[in-house]
């Protein structure tokens, strides 16, 4: 393939650049995939692809050459969907709430599966607080597959899944940037498209981006402003929860626009053990599932077809989870 030609495309500046066609960059995007762009070209190409800004053109493109080189897993033989959480931010002002809404939706019996990263560079990952709830990562996708069908809850490093999209993420470091990469894993689901994918981005022209790309390829998917990049709704703040389905999109709730000054029961510090501690006393129900927790639920029991009605969706959550869902 020719990465000079590919650079003058999109590497004359943001005025300049032209973006590549869908088919361009899947072919492009499957050669930095395959270890098949050196060094230097690679650095190139990301950097000018940053500055000018991905298309959705292009972030189609990627993420078919991704998901063709992506080790898949077989949905559970359920009507039900699995949910996929990318959990790869980790979280670092507040406690990260992504294993709450995880073991929530295991209890309820929806599969899920959550892929992310091990080390969290300052951050607390899933990983880190799911360790302390005595769930470990998957050492394999094999395994991956068994604790699925067995538990209903797996956790998978993303070296697993992709190794070169796990490569392609470490570059953050040696490129001071973050690259296409960050955003690709976000709607990555390796049950090809038969889970729902809960795609979270913390700016609006992702989370545009992204709504374009995931209803071009009929990505049945839930749509909301991450928290601290994470797939979790703010609990102290709703985020407008969109619903992708069929080639459409829809609003299932609507953001809130005030923040609740203080809630006491939320965990007294941002560490695993403390986010764990405090998960596991929301589960056991000795304390209050945060609202906009609850909503983001019901919308996950709706999308995953475990309640065919919204209002049933709930209704269910207002019983088992104990919130006051309107």
């Amino acid at each position: 393939m020719n990465f000079i030609q590919s650079l003058k495309e999109i590497g004359r500046g943001a005025a300049g650049a032209r973006s590549l066609s869908a088919i361009e960059a899947e072919h492009l995007y499957a050669a930095i995939l395959d270890g098949g762009v050196p060094d230097l070209e690679l650095g190139a190409i990301l950097i000018a692809l940053r500055m000018k800004g991905e298309s959705s053109e292009e972030m189609a493109g990627f993420l078919a050459a991704l998901e063709s080189r992506t080790y898949s897993l077989a949905r559970p033989t359920t009507e039900i969907r699995p949910v996929v959480l990318p959990s790869y931010n980790g979280a670092r002002k507040g406690a990260n709430l992504t294993p709450l809404l995880a073991l929530l939706l295991q209890r309820f019996g929806v599969p899920v599966l959550v892929h992310g990263l091990l080390e969290g560079f300052g951050r607390v990952t899933s990983a880190h607080v799911f360790r302390e709830l005595g769930l470990m990562p998957a050492a394999s996708l094999i395994e991956a597959q068994q604790q699925i069908d067995r538990q209903g809850l797996a956790f998978v490093p993303l070296p697993a899944l992709s190794p070169g999209l796990s490569s392609q993420l470490l570059l953050r470091a040696r490129l001071g940037l973050r690259n296409c990469a960050h955003s690709l894993v976000k709607m990555l689901d390796p049950f090809q498209s038969q889970g729902v994918l809960v795609a979270a981005a913390t700016h609006p022209d992702y989370l545009d981006r992204m709504r374009e790309v995931l209803q071009r390829r009929g990505q049945r998917a839930l749509l909301l402003r991450a928290t601290e990049g994470e797939p979790f709704a703010n609990p102290l703040r709703r985020p407008r929860i969109e619903l992708i389905e069929d080639d459409a999109c829809r609003t299932l709730f609507e953001g809130e626009h005030e923040s609740i000054k203080s809630l006491p029961y939320l965990p007294e510090a941002a560490d695993a053990r403390s986010t764990a501690q405090w998960t596991r006393r929301v589960l056991d129900d000795n304390l209050p599932l945060p609202l906009p927790l609850a909503h983001q639920l019901v919308c996950c029991l709706y999308a995953s077809g475990f309640s065919r009605d919204f209002n049933e969706a709930k209704a269910l959550v207002s019983v088992e989870a104990k919130a006051a869902v309107a």
